[in-house]
């Protein structure tokens, strides 16, 4: 018993020292390291490059734009000509001051060399000012002839420089600076030792370089242009507003430049808030603010149906050029500013009218409902062998491809940094096994071959992915997230160092290396290496509203912005006369909250490496196929002794891949530890018979709005796969249905539904155990002939020259002589507008027609009455269930050229609620729960409409007189719901009302009324020919309808069904 009490102690002390993961000298180490590595990088580029704008680290020479060859966009873009690099890295040199190198004098080298820095920077580009300060040994501000990218100049050029301001002036900390503002000798501001009385320069700077950027923002949609001159503007956009007045255009005589593509990116476009804000805020100019949030608005109206955003679009049109989206390049940063957004304006104060482009808030619901489409359509879960995102159809949401780019791993940083810390653990995952295969990250991976695609093997030094790691390493606090860290530092110092910096690597399976030193790569990478392991760093423990911005700037507004009591929003009671409040903030947005971190498993050290799933992703990445390898051999290996960049653990290469990263130790492999099994994606392929005659072709299948038309199942292949209902508990099969994902080779959205004729589906076997054709038991729709108003008509065209869609079967019908027989090949679509603007018109002259002959009293006109024209349209409805429910009547599905069944109608109150005496008296709110019908009612009226609510169902059949069936009586009782009915939770306004709550999809929020006892007449006895009764939603838009149809009709729904369970997507026509 002793002996095992003492093991016992034993392993809960190993446990203990264990548990603490990396030591705090190993940590410590580290931290060192990350310094070590970037003075290299930093030394290099001011020592060979400097005041260039980037570092050859091969050549040990400067970078600059390549001016011969303006189509080179990769270099051009970003290099303008004004110390990029030094500018990028102003923030990292800042963060570094808060955690110093040791040093002998106690002097702070990183705070002397930020503020150095500076001083160069001004020496360089001036001061700010309109005087002689101004004017710098290369420039005055900004002013250089260089055409640059707008989305690359503001996250590197404006981002840096404000960051390094709210660094400089003390609202973004720095350990041991006193930012505090002195007047000596005339002047005013912060006196620091290198001599420089720093008020505001880069601040100033700031401003003079976005300012050269707003000619960009002159387009029609608000998008701005991708590219700008420095100097010049935006000569090489001749559609510009601002170059079409003859006055201030910018397009010069003797300007042959040529013109620029006008396509830009999401990202591009969209993701300047940030930057423009702060500048706005700080200088008191709300240009930028404005103009970035309207162009961030612009991208996300152009949304998709399917809710997604696209990677490129025309900044004069507004249209989307590329069908292809994800989460990756081209869209990425647009989500991480749609959610930093709202952290950043957190307590600012806004115009309540404008809340929806102006709030926090309207920042975090956009990040909520792209984040939702993200999920439904791009992401693919467990049953994929591990969660990950692919490339889809911008307007479907259809699978396109399946790659994913290393942009793309900033998505679980952002995540985690949202509260989606799983779904941000599990993506991270596959991003650290892929690290672990090809020490770095492709530019493309496929998920499908498991091989990079299409050449794209470079790695330039990307920081998304240790930004990510450090997200969730400050929400989980798990150390495995350190020893990715790591991994990440070892790889990158053994393959990517040399002489004079930090090289990218353009093929990251052989090691060749690549002669550019980006300037992110001293910007983000390194800055996020050193706060991962500075544990006490101000920045991961800062209590504020502030964010890292794309580029890894930290931004802040200072406390003076914010207010401390937000607008409160109005109750719905209460009278809001002259007053304008906030909306009602979503709950989704107001009620959010961080989740706790996993919990570590017991016995266990890192809750992450003992994860079910942790092979899932290195099975998807193939790590099990990996050769192993021995010691590499590495440029670095002659200078390990007098460099303290490197160690000699940079020089071992991995030894295990399937258990990642190969640097931790395993200590944290848990003693028992199991993997799930990988979950199977249960597909199914139907195919069916090619029919005589008949060969599968393009013809025999259209695209439509919601999906696909199949006008011939001859050789048709529907791809299926078996899904679970989210409203379902797991074990119940009810729950299971198929979804098609592809129709013969053709791709489906998520919510993508495939159509099939009558005529291809007729004479196949009603009892096919594989392909069944069911009437639905539950749901109906309801077919109204509703007249067409001059009120119609009025709203048919909105201000953007859309018609609506439901009066286009009117006019089609009306203006077809209208239409040139032989319209000319460059017609551009005027013709066929105008044609249909002329068939609204002749539409709108019936009603004159009709209002002619019926206010006529000649016989003439009253014997040649003129139609009114009608619109036929559907509405869902739902049967009851119960002892007293009784099936449809047995009438013929309505068709589009048939008449429909019944035409007297009966509405129990009229629209505006008030009933006279000679409506028969039968019920005051249209509800029928006070009185009986009349029996005229019944008797002539083949359709009853009353209003859900106040009693039971079957109290409002009891109401209704028994009569004789005949074809002109009483056929079928619809009853209206209004959204309070839905809104109560399906319990009505009445307790009296008992109901069946559905909970499958397609039932339109309907639910099933529950008569709860057999139907009975007024005087009690059951009736012996019980009422058709269904239930429909829409409330007074719906009621208006019913109370306006000349005729009322029932297309029952059909669905298929294959071995037992529903196809979820397929409907018959």
């Amino acid at each position: 018993m002793y002996i095992r009490w003492l093991s016992t102690l034993s392993a809960l002390l190993l446990h203990a020292i264990l548990a603490q993961g990396m030591t705090d000298d190993a940590i410590a180490s580290l931290r060192q390291e990350t310094r070590d590595i970037f003075y290299h990088g930093y030394n290099g580029y001011m020592k060979f490059a400097f005041p260039e704008d980037e570092l050859r680290p091969l050549l040990c020479k400067p970078l600059t734009r390549n001016d011969s060859n303006p189509a080179h966009v990769e270099l051009n873009d970003p290099l303008g000509n004004y110390s990029v690099t030094l500018i990028d890295t102003l923030s990292t040199l800042a963060i570094l001051a808060s955690s110093p190198s040791p040093s002998k004098d106690g002097r702070n080298r990183e705070l002397n060399d930020f503020q150095d820095a500076i001083s160069a920077l001004v020496l360089l580009y001036g001061d700010g000012t309109k005087g002689r300060d101004g004017q710098g040994l290369r420039s005055r501000g900004f002013d250089v002839d260089s055409k640059v990218q707008v989305f690359e100049t503001t996250i590197r050029g404006v981002g840096g420089l404000l960051s390094a301001h709210l660094f400089a002036i003390g609202e973004l900390p720095i350990r041991g600076y006193d930012a505090t503002r002195e007047e000596k000798n005339g002047r005013e501001g912060i006196f620091w030792k290198n001599g420089m009385v720093y008020d505001g320069q880069l601040l100033r700077l700031a401003l003079d370089l976005a300012t050269r950027l707003l000619p960009a923002f002159s387009t029609p949609t608000g998008i701005p242009y991708p590219r700008v001159n420095l100097r010049r503007g935006i000569p090489f956009y001749a559609n510009s507003p601002l170059n079409t007045d003859a006055e201030i255009g910018q397009c010069l005589v003797d300007d042959k430049e040529p013109a620029d593509t006008t396509e830009t990116c999401a990202a591009g476009s969209g993701s300047l808030v940030l930057e423009f804000a702060t500048l706005s805020r700080l200088t008191g100019d709300d240009r930028f603010e404005r103009l970035a949030k309207r162009a961030f608005w612009a991208i996300w109206e152009r949304r998709s149906s399917a809710g997604l955003i696209g990677s490129s679009i025309d900044a004069e049109t507004g249209q989307w050029i590329s069908p292809v989206t994800g989460i990756g390049a081209g869209i990425d940063s647009f989500f991480e500013y749609a959610f930093k957004s709202q952290i950043f304006f957190s307590g600012v104060p806004y115009d309540p009218a404008n809340y929806s482009t102006e709030s926090a808030e309207s920042f975090g619901e956009a990040w909520q409902d792209v984040h939702a489409s993200i999920k439904r359509h791009i992401y693919r879960g467990p049953s994929f062998q591990h969660p990950h995102y692919i490339q889809v159809d911008l307007h479907t949401g259809a699978m396109r491809a399946f790659w994913l780019d290393s942009l793309a791993a900033f998505y679980p940083g952002l995540l985690a940094f949202a509260g989606e810390l799983d779904e941000a653990i599990e993506s991270h995952l596959l991003y650290s096994a892929l690290w672990t295969r090809f020490s770095s990250l492709p530019e493309r991976w496929s998920t499908a071959t498991g091989n990079i695609e299409h050449g794209l093997t470079w790695w330039p030094g990307r920081p998304e992915f240790i930004e990510s790691t450090w997200y969730i390493y400050r929400a989980t606090k798990d150390p495995w997230y350190l020893y990715v860290a790591e991994m990440v530092m070892r790889d990158l110092k053994r393959r990517c160092w040399t002489r004079c910096g930090w090289a990218g690597l353009q093929d990251v399976r052989s090691g060749q290396q690549s002669d550019r030193m980006e300037s992110f790569f001293l910007g983000e990478t390194v800055k996020y290496l050193h706060l991962l392991f500075d544990e006490t760093h101000p920045l991961n423990h800062l209590d504020k509203p502030f964010v890292f911005s794309t580029e890894g700037h930290p931004l802040i507004l200072p406390e003076r912005f914010r207010q401390k009591s937000r607008p409160t929003p109005v109750s719905k009671n209460t009278d809001t006369t002259d007053v304008i409040a906030a909306p009602m903030v979503p709950q989704s947005v107001s009620q959010a909250i961080c989740p706790r971190a996993p919990s570590p498993v017991p016995f266990s050290i890192s809750a992450t490496a003992a994860r079910q799933d942790l092979f899932h992703a290195a099975s998807l990445v193939r790590l099990h196929l990996m050769p192993k390898i021995g010691i590499a051999e590495s440029p670095i290996l002659e200078f390990t002794n007098d460099h303290p960049s490197i160690s000699q653990s940079d020089l071992v290469s991995p030894t295990n891949y399937t258990y990642y990263p190969w640097t931790l130790p395993l200590q944290f492999v848990p003693t028992n530890a199991t993997s799930s099994k990988l979950a199977a994606r249960n597909t199914f392929d139907l195919s069916f018979p090619t029919l005589p005659n008949m060969v599968m072709n393009a013809a025999a299948l259209q695209r439509s709005a919601e999906g696909i038309l199949v006008n011939s199942v001859s050789g048709l292949r529907l791809g299926m796969v078996r899904e679970l209902s989210p409203n379902s508990p797991s074990d119940l099969s009810p729950g299971e249905f198929f979804r098609i994902y592809a129709v013969s080779n053709v791709a489906l959205g998520r919510d993508e539904k495939v159509f099939l004729s009558e005529n291809s589906i007729n004479g196949f076997n009603p009892i096919d155990p594989h392909f069944s054709k069911i009437r639905d038991m539950e749901m109906f729709d309801l077919v109204l002939d509703v007249p067409i108003t001059e009120k119609d008509l009025d709203s048919a065209v909105d201000n953007n020259g859309v018609v609506e869609q439901s009066l286009l079967q009117i006019a089609s019908q009306l203006f077809s002589s209208a239409v040139p027989k032989n319209p000319s090949n460059d017609d551009d679509g005027s013709t066929l507008m105008s044609s249909l603007l002329q068939g609204l018109q002749d539409v709108r002259s019936l009603f004159s027609d009709f209002n002619a002959s019926t206010s006529s009293s000649t016989p003439s006109s009253q014997s040649r009455p003129v139609p009114h024209p009608v619109i036929r349209t559907l509405i869902p409805a739902i049967l009851p269930v119960g002892p007293g429910a009784a099936p449809l009547p047995p009438v013929t599905d309505a068709t589009a050229d048939l008449d429909l069944d019944w035409s007297t109608i009966y509405v129990a109150a009229s629209f505006s609620n008030t009933t006279t005496e000679d409506d028969g008296g039968d019920d005051d709110d249209g509800t029928l729960c006070n009185r009986p019908l009349p029996a005229s009612v019944v008797k002539s009226h083949q359709v009853l409409v009353i209003k859900r609510g106040r009693c039971s169902f079957s109290d409002k059949l009891r109401n209704i007189p028994a009569f004789a069936p005949s074809p002109t009586s009483l056929q079928l009782v619809i009853v209206v719901s209004y959204p309070e009915h839905q809104d109560n939770g399906g319990g009505g306004s009445s307790m009296m009302e008992d109901e069946e709550v559905v909970v499958e999809d397609g039932r339109a929020g309907l639910v099933r009324p529950l008569l709860e006892q057999m139907q009975r007449t007024p005087a009690g006895v059951p009736r012996p020919h019980p009422l058709s009764m269904a239930m429909v939603g829409g409330g007074d838009e719906t009621w208006e309808m019913l109370a306006r149809a000349k005729g009322i009709g029932v297309k029952r729904r059909y669905h298929f069904v294959s071995q037992g369970l529903r196809i979820s997507n397929l409907f018959a026509l």
